[in-house]
């Protein structure tokens, strides 16, 4: 098979249970939850004189909406070192220059292999969410990661 082929009807999807989200090349964390992969474009019409039933579309500027990712708490320090460097006093030390990275989503399947990678332009980080504590409560411990960007390019894993 080419790297052009698809999966034919019927053939079985890939499942993925895990995320590896990577930042100019260094593991930021591996995440249970990635939402937020779409792109939407715009639509511009453009009616065409004396043709009242008839307007042409063209496509417009294409927008994407934040990612959000999702897992358990680890010990790794990556996304608070990531997050200091691009906000507060990490942000004010650099001269208020946003340092923009290459960031990277990679789909991990249940036997550890790569099944497929989005490579995400400039990205940086809106929102971390820590977890909520109650003696009372028996969920999991668990955060969340916002990130902005400008758009995605899809990559085949090798």
């Amino acid at each position: 098979m080419g790297s052009n082929s698809v999966t034919p009807l019927g053939g079985d999807l890939p499942a993925a249970n895990r995320f590896v989200f990577e930042l100019d090349g260094t593991e930021i964390g591996v995440f249970r939850e990635v939402q937020g992969l779409q792109v939407t474009v715009a639509v511009h019409e453009f009616g065409e004189g004396g043709q009242n039933a008839y307007a042409h579309r063209m496509p417009g500027r294409m927008s994407w909406p934040n990612l959000l990712f999702k897992r358990g708490l680890t010990d790794s320090n990556a996304l608070f070192e990531w997050l200091e460097r691009s906000s507060g006093e990490g942000f004010a030390a650099a001269g208020s220059k946003l340092t923009r990275s290459t960031g990277a989503v990679t789909a991990i399947d249940t036997t550890g292999a790569r099944l497929r990678s989005w490579e995400f332009l400039d990205v940086f980080p809106v929102r971390w969410r820590g977890p909520d504590f109650s003696i009372g409560s028996p969920t999991p411990l668990e955060e969340e990661l916002e990130v902005a960007h400008h758009g995605f390019r899809a990559r085949t894993v090798t």
